[in-house]
């Protein structure tokens, strides 16, 4: 296990990007600048994003996923034999034609590889414009798999699924390693999937395509242990069950999968959102073990609205009843700044939404981090 644990005060990654990298993003689209003008302008925009995460107190600083489009598909579409197709499953409400929407899976069309590092390059320039942690999230092995499962797979690459989740393990640790080679010391893995598994109608929906949701489980679990086998004790591993930051993707108690999970998961910390009636109670953490932290999403990115301390911090009690106040910290429940996309066009996916501005995330991440100071005197 890790030397320390994710911070007192900590975030999901992602942050609302400034409209001089939407616009340049716009201008490399229409092809007005090139990608190194493109690269020129995002570092700009990292290193003025480390320097307020650092100046309202927080420890580990990401880059705020800058350099993506979206959280995933950047990062999932550099591995090699890969490219996008339609997924197997509507998610985001009990009908598809309200609300609901198939998210894009990866197609798997041959030997995956590795051709070159994938967020080495990104960790080595935050690396040089933060005095804190810089922290790096990815996105889930898992996602590899689950929106297009077997199909999705070619079959002469991969006559048994065992060889395919193999060789996604060993991309990922080989990237995981590479980044630990150059000092990164906080990782975060954002996973939808194992949020899908606490959902009762998408276990349904597993069931359906002949899928049992409980080996999927065991499946995952494997996967992600073997992706973050080996590396050094002294780098802090979390995972991010993301319930979606668009409308609401999943839904259910964190109990069908809790005491698995957090027992038998080779991670220091989880990250678990509870800014709503979805995900249930507090119970399932009574099965993190004691010797891991749990980060409670309390404060939600999808309302501008910044929560008042005092409620927060009963809930911060209320968790304490089930797993000590010593493995607890506070969060937001995702990230900011799920993708680049300008807001008229987010909100397609989403009605309901209210976006937060860069001011209203700062606030918010300052309201984490005298939370965190007032019950743990420090973050």
């Amino acid at each position: 296990m890790a030397s320390h644990k994710p911070f007192r005060a900590d975030h999901v990654g992602s942050l609302p990007r400034p409209e001089y990298v939407l616009d340049a993003r716009d201008d490399k689209a229409a092809g007005k600048i090139s990608a190194e003008e493109l690269r020129a302008i995002e570092d700009k925009a990292i290193a003025e994003v480390a320097g307020w995460q650092e100046g309202l107190g927080l420890k580990g600083i990401t880059d705020g996923e800058y350099r993506r489009a979206l959280w995933h598909m950047d990062f999932l579409s550099q591995i090699g034999n890969v490219k996008q197709g339609e997924g197997r499953f509507v998610v985001g409400s009990d009908k598809a034609d309200q609300n609901g929407f198939r998210p894009q899976c990866m197609l798997t069309t041959g030997k995956l590889a590795r051709p070159k590092g994938i967020q080495t390059e990104d960790f080595e320039y935050l690396r040089s414009v933060v005095k804190e942690t810089p922290k790096v999230c990815v996105p889930s092995p898992t996602l590899m798999h689950f929106r297009g499962g077997r199909d999705a797979v070619d079959k002469t690459a991969y006559p048994t699924m065992d060889l395919f989740f193999a060789d996604v393990a060993k991309i990922y640790n080989e990237e995981f390693t590479d980044l630990a080679k150059l000092g990164l010391k906080y990782l975060q893995i954002d996973d939808t999937n194992l949020a899908y598994l606490c959902d009762s109608n998408i276990r349904g929906e597993i069931q359906n395509v002949g899928e049992n949701p409980d080996e999927l489980l065991d499946t995952y679990i494997k996967l992600i242990n073997d992706s973050v086998a080996g590396l050094p004790d002294d780098m802090t591993v979390c995972l991010h069950m993301c319930r979606g930051n668009f409308g609401r993707i999943s839904k259910g108690s964190y109990e069908p999968v809790a005491d698995k999970l957090f027992n038998t998961l080779n991670v220091d910390g989880f990250f678990l959102e509870y800014d709503d009636e979805r995900s249930g109670d507090f119970a399932p953490i009574r099965f993190v073990p004691k010797d891991k932290r749990v980060v409670l999403g309390l404060l939600t990115t999808k309302d501008p609205n910044i929560e008042e301390a005092a409620p927060v911090k009963k809930r911060i009690d209320q968790a304490a009843k089930y797993l000590p106040l010593d493995n607890l910290a506070v969060s937001a429940q995702c990230g900011f700044g799920t993708g680049a996309g300008r807001q008229p066009n987010r909100r397609r996916m989403d009605a309901t939404r209210k976006f937060c501005s860069i001011d209203d995330t700062k606030a918010k991440l300052g309201r984490i981090v005298e939370i965190a100071r007032d019950v743990w005197g420090s973050v």
